[in-house]
């Protein structure tokens, strides 16, 4: 495999190329539909290259274009389903093939991080044989005491290559917003800028993977694999393995038995996404299929504690308010509420009935005693909030989204979904009444 470009210059053109090719495509499309070709096959052909073309450059570059290639994957439900297809084969493709560190690296890594007799701490460690993260990547090898371990080492200058990316990639952020209906994609960069310092922190993700595996000792659904050593660009845990959720998000549903196993996911993810304010004091920020597996003894194996929020005091009580009230369709209510919480100011041009008609989504699930999540769902919620010309579009412009709930809302969408890719039908009305502060006042 090549190694990932890392000189500023090098992979500013790389990032650069996506546009370039995303105008050269469209006029490509333009001159083929003039000369009589059909208009579907052309969109579908469109889709089709710009997604190789877009995954494949973050993918290469690892990095925040990594970053952003993962976050946006979750946000595949909202693309029609006509051009969903090319976008599911890249995605894949960026989540297996990304290219690999060489092994001087790895082991300049390893001897920095661990001391330069890190070899005698393993019984197996093979530096040629990695899967991807996105900044860095995940060796398995044998621990000295004979444990199966997962040892997650970060690619050199991964720091700078971040910060680059992200910065280079705000400024195309419009052009990819139209290849990835249905993510704001602006928002999206903003928030992995804000998360940057943890991520590149290993210990700080050490920790965080020890508080889980505190509050969910022995649970029965969940399992978080024990921190075995931790240094700020190594992380050494032990070795899970599984199915990945990718598996049921891209695949449709076989039989009943199947079906069971993907609602009791939706149930399962949903409620440890809720829960874990008050149980850890910590939110899983980080939607992703990569991050989940389900294990031969059937429990839900949860990984990368990288991106985490702190929630000392549980998800702020106002938020479940606000979706309670989305639920019973209290417009004027949460309209005052969401303009003493700073979503709407008092001189903005919003009625009760706009807000209520834009927040519907996360009202919509807790509505009834159970919700089915599948792609029409996302598609639609996905059409209406992107519409530009829409009435939902203009409302959005109108609210914030202050800071302290930013990181919430954004894991609550990443999980519906994602949910909805699963296809699944979930209780989540009984979990939110039990984990959600404020939703049952």
């Amino acid at each position: 495999m090549t190694e990932p470009p890392r000189r500023a210059a090098a992979r500013t053109a790389k990032l650069s190329s996506i546009p370039v090719g995303f105008a050269g495509r469209t006029a490509a499309g333009w001159a083929r539909r003039i000369a009589g070709a059909d208009r579907a096959e052309v969109a579908a052909d469109l889709a089709m290259r710009n997604a190789d073309q877009l995954f494949a450059v973050l993918g290469e570059l690892k990095g925040g274009a990594m970053k952003l290639g993962q976050a946006l994957s979750v946000y595949e439900a909202a693309i029609p389903v006509e051009l969903a297809e090319p976008y599911q084969e890249a995605l894949t493709k960026l989540q297996a093939n990304a290219p690999a560190m060489p092994k001087k690296d790895v082991h300049r890594q390893l001897a920095e991080q661990l001391g330069s007799r890190w070899p005698e701490r393993f019984a197996e460690f093979d530096a040629d044989d990695a899967r991807a993260a996105s900044i860095g990547q995940v060796h398995k090898a044998i621990w000295h005491d004979g444990r199966e371990v997962a040892v997650k080492v970060q690619y050199p200058g991964a720091d700078q290559a971040l910060l680059s990316d992200l910065r280079q990639l705000r400024r195309f952020s419009r052009m990819i917003q139209l290849m990835v209906p249905g993510a704001d994609v602006r928002a999206l960069l903003d928030e992995l800028t804000d998360r940057m310092a943890e991520e590149l922190d290993y210990r700080l993700e050490a920790d965080h993977q020890r508080a889980f595996g505190k509050a969910f000792a022995g649970d029965e659904k969940v399992c978080v694999p024990r921190v075995v050593a931790s240094a700020p660009k190594v992380l050494v845990t032990e070795w899970i393995e599984g199915t990945s959720l990718s598996v049921y998000a891209h695949n449709p549903v076989r039989d009943a038995q199947e079906q069971q196993l993907r609602d009791w996911l939706g149930y399962t993810v949903q409620e440890l996404m809720f829960s874990s304010p008050t149980r850890v004091g910590l939110l899983h920020a980080d939607p992703h299929h990569g991050n989940y597996r389900i294990l031969p003894d059937g429990r839900l194996g949860v990984l990368d504690f990288g991106a985490c929020a702190p929630y000392p005091d549980g998800i702020p009580r106002p938020l479940g308010r606000i979706i309670r009230f989305a639920a019973d369709e209290r417009g004027e209510e949460m309209l005052e509420l969401l303009i003493r919480e700073g979503f709407v100011g008092r001189e903005d041009k919003v009625t009760a009935e706009d807000v209520l008609h834009y927040i519907g989504a996360l009202g919509g699930p807790v509505r009834t005693e159970k919700f089915r999540y599948h792609r029409d769902f996302m598609q639609n919620e996905g059409g209406r909030l992107l519409n530009l010309g829409g009435r939902d579009f203009r409302t959005g412009r109108s609210m914030s989204l202050p800071p302290q709930y930013l990181m919430a809302i954004r894991v609550v969408g990443g999980w519906m979904a994602i949910c909805s890719q699963i296809d699944c039908t979930v209780a989540s009305r009984e979990i939110v009444e039990r984990w959600l502060p404020g939703f049952a006042d």
